[in-house]
């Protein structure tokens, strides 16, 4: 007398191919048969593409304006501390430096004076001015 694990049939090779024609078509069946409103999905996108369009205009303005600040021209004579700071790799104390040694004839003090070295002063000098 066989034992119970020995009485298993294997599928027949028709009942295979059923099986796997099955886990085929139900997927596709499924995502064919959504129950999503036409109307509902054109509201969607038009809610994403204003998104989009707002999103786009606020970064534009945030780089326009961005780009006017970098042409801002600064007064080593007048300027405070942090506008100092603001001008590229000036340190704290490059700019305690240049408010000790006020005022400047002109910008090529900085360097004359040994308040800045040229590397530093060429990085700004396009963005300095030195009024009286």
């Amino acid at each position: 007398m066989p034992l119970p694990h020995q009485n298993f049939m294997p599928f027949p090779r028709s009942g295979r191919l059923w099986v796997l024609a099955v886990a085929l078509l139900l997927p596709s069946i499924t995502a064919c048969n959504t129950k999503e409103n036409p109307d509902e999905i054109r509201r969607r996108t038009a809610e994403a593409t204003e998104t989009v369009r707002r999103d786009a205009k606020a970064m534009a303005e945030g780089v326009k304006e961005g780009m006017g600040r970098e042409k801002k021209t600064i007064d080593i004579n007048k300027a405070s501390r942090e506008e100092l700071l603001s001008l590229p790799d000036i340190t704290e104390h490059e700019a305690d430096r240049i408010i000790a040694e006020r005022p400047f004839d002109n910008t090529e003090d900085l360097v004359r004076r040994r308040v800045l070295p040229r590397a530093e002063y060429d990085k700004i000098s396009d963005r300095i001015i030195a009024g009286h």
